[in-house]
């Protein structure tokens, strides 16, 4: 594609647990960022996306901008020296491979359980803060709108969307894995972030799970979603007593530091198994917890799909789901090559309406109102159809990558380069 767009990403690919949970935004730093790329950096068509896999900026610059990213992302996030960080980032410094990238991402063909429907809420959420900081410009907007319908595609054409193979869904899994065992398993969950509630979703449609309650700081929140799935409500001060009942504590806490730490989990008195998952990015489940005798600690990097039927119907679509995004880049393509010679388009517009204008100037004061009428109405039909030819060769020969030459011969004729852009 010929419209400089570039990508920076860190993932879980090829960072740790530790190293993404430094780097993690919020929304509120989503935000802040957004705003510090966009006014420090002069970056344009710009997106912000950070969950608990991956930190991801894509943007339009002319030269490779990764290394002054970075170091604002550092600075954001009060790192000492972020150039020792620099290994674990991807650099995509080509408009196919951002692109490609995104819409992978997008997808769920890029996630830790692949087809994960989070993902793609995920990029709408950091597209509307890129449009409420006005730094989408026209090719942003037109990717996401092609990279969501692209999206319904996916879900309408293909079983990749089948099942429920999420980050969420295989919690439970695992947790299922884990009190197999245990007669009637006690679940608590501590949190209702994006994740939590998806977790609370599947644990309420879950058959093998009778007694799971939530806890949540806002009880409100809480009590809505424990209606909506059946389950149980604990209040926030009583957490002690819960996690003193509970076999298994599912987290997904949003705070910077941990908030289960080895002095809380060993107030507890463990007299048998008792697991802890951690959701959060960054962890809120501190690592020394395990150290407590009888507490076994699972973060989210532990949390790997299962061979689930529903997982190996999406895996058999995602050649389906590739072809599906290859036509979707095509127009893509297509349409930022003609973006190149739209402003050529309108100056040549302006050029012919300018002339026409001037002819009308010249002969209205002998017509009547109704003569300068239809003289108005056949001289802009002629002006329509003497635009038509250039304007389709200018857009085949966009789709053949020769629109140059054309674009140069026009601006000769016609004399386009003092002519407005606008109309």
């Amino acid at each position: 594609m010929p419209y400089p767009f570039k990508a920076v990403s860190l993932s879980f690919k090829k960072a740790p647990l530790e190293i993404r949970e430094l780097i993690a935004l919020d929304e509120a730093a989503c935000r802040r960022f957004l705003h510090t790329l966009h006014h420090e950096l002069n970056l344009t068509d710009l997106l912000v996306l950070s969950t608990c896999n991956r930190t991801e900026v894509y943007y339009a610059a002319e030269q490779d901008q990764s290394p002054a990213i970075i170091e604002a992302l550092g600075e954001m996030k009060h790192l000492t020296d972020v150039s020792q960080y620099f290994p674990y980032f991807d650099i995509l410094p080509t408009t196919d491979e951002a692109v490609q990238h995104l819409f992978e991402v997008a997808m769920g063909l890029d996630a830790q359980v692949v087809g994960d429907l989070q993902i793609s809420n995920q990029v709408k959420q950091a597209y509307q803060w890129s449009a409420d900081e006005d730094a989408a410009g026209p090719f942003l907007h037109r990717l996401l709108h092609t990279v969501f319908f692209t999206n319904k595609r996916v879900q309408q054409e293909t079983s990749f969307r089948d099942g429920a193979a999420s980050t969420s869904y295989a919690a439970l899994e695992l947790v299922e894995e884990l009190t197999a065992d245990v007669a009637n398993p006690r679940v608590l969950i501590v949190g209702l972030g994006e994740i939590g509630a998806d977790v609370c979703r599947h644990f309420g449609d879950s058959k093998f799970f009778t007694d799971v309650t939530i806890c949540n700081r806002t009880r409100s929140k809480a009590a809505i979603l424990a209606g909506e799935c059946g389950l149980k409500v604990l209040d926030f001060e009583n957490l002690a007593a819960g996690l003193k009942d509970a076999d298994v504590i599912i987290s997904s806490i949003s705070a910077p530091t941990p908030f289960f730490t080895r002095e809380l989990v060993a107030n507890l008195d463990v007299l048998s198994y008792k697991f802890f998952i951690d959701l959060s990015v960054p962890r809120s489940i501190e690592g020394e917890v395990e150290t407590v005798p009888g507490v076994l600690v699972y973060n989210i990097d532990a949390i790997q799909s299962k061979a689930s039927a529903a997982l190996e119907r999406r895996l058999a679509a995602v050649p389906q789901v590739r072809a599906i995004i290859a036509e979707s880049i095509a127009g893509l393509n297509d349409w930022s090559k003609e973006m190149l010679v739209s402003p050529t388009i309108q100056k040549l517009k302006n050029a012919l309406e300018q002339i026409r204008q001037e002819e009308m100037d010249r002969y209205q004061k002998k017509m009547s109102p109704e003569e300068a009428r239809r003289m108005d109405e056949i001289t802009k039909s002629l002006m329509q159809k003497v635009l038509k030819h250039p304007v389709v060769q200018l857009k085949a020969a966009c789709k053949r990558g020769e629109a140059d030459h054309l674009i140069d011969v026009l601006t000769d004729l016609f004399d386009l380069e003092n002519q407005p852009t606008v109309a």
